[in-house]
């Protein structure tokens, strides 16, 4: 199986790379971004643009902006060739056209590929379910490097749909709390928290509190080291061998829906 990586000279790029060849795949060649003066591993084979890329792999693997994220999408269902999208902080407009790419060619997108944290996700419905929002506010808390662009991150806006989807509703519809400063007035009922901060080299942590008037449920998640989302990413990338189009998620590929 050959597997393509875009953004090949990052952190992820290069630890996807390992886990590539490490699972038996062909690594097929990689992109990098215009300009970047980032040395590529002599291992990888420098495709002069994603469209290359894209036609001599059976699957790619995006890790890159979430600017990148609709446009190889786009190449993806122009080529056939199956994606695997880890770009975070995508907008309603960009998760709208990467699903409607899954509609000719396969997708895995996921806002975290880690299989603990896809549990966390798990569980943050169940226990959402269980804990309703008129009693239990919902509160989520993450931290990450401070390099990192976007905030809340997406993994807590994924855990923050969990919630909600427990509750029989969308964040949307739920709302959403963050960035509080001032004098913001009285937390609204049944709507979810964020709280980001950064700061260091933090991989990323993310705690999901519920909180009452009597008592308070903690569930998280701290990920040391990059390479379990490389981990996972290859995994989505195995797994999307002769799948049907569609967009699926981390937790199709571990075997939970």
């Amino acid at each position: 199986m050959r597997i393509g990586i875009t953004g090949a000279a990052g952190r992820m790029g290069r630890l996807l790379a390992e886990e590539i060849v490490a699972a038996g795949a062909t690594l097929s060649g990689g992109t990098v971004r215009p300009g970047s003066d980032r040395a590529v591993s002599a291992d990888i084979t420098l495709m002069p643009d994603a469209a290359a890329l894209f036609f001599a792999s059976d699957v790619v693997i995006d890790f890159t902006h979430a600017e990148e994220a609709v446009p190889h999408a786009t190449l993806a269902a122009r080529t056939g060739t199956p994606l695997v999208l880890g770009s975070s902080g995508l907008s309603p407009a960009q998760e709208r056209a990467v699903a409607e790419a899954a509609t000719q060619v396969p997708v895995v997108h996921a806002a975290n590929f880690a299989p603990g944290v896809n549990l966390v996700l798990a569980l943050a419905e169940r226990l959402a379910a269980a804990l309703p929002g008129e009693s239990y506010d919902a509160e989520i808390v993450e931290m990450h490097h401070r390099q990192k662009v976007d905030a809340p991150s997406g993994t807590a806006i994924a855990i923050g749909r969990a919630v909600a989807a427990g509750r029989g509703t969308t964040l949307e519809d739920a709302g959403r709390e963050s960035g509080r400063d001032g004098h913001t007035g009285a937390r609204g009922t049944g709507t979810i928290g964020f709280a980001a901060l950064r700061g260091g080299q933090v991989v990323g942590d993310h705690t999901l509190l519920f909180a009452s008037a009597t008592e308070q449920i903690s569930l998280t998640h701290r990920s040391f080291d990059r390479r379990s989302y490389a981990v996972g990413a290859v995994r989505a990338a195995m797994w999307l061998r002769d799948r049907p189009p569609a967009l699926y998620s981390m937790m199709d590929v571990l075997g939970m829906r």
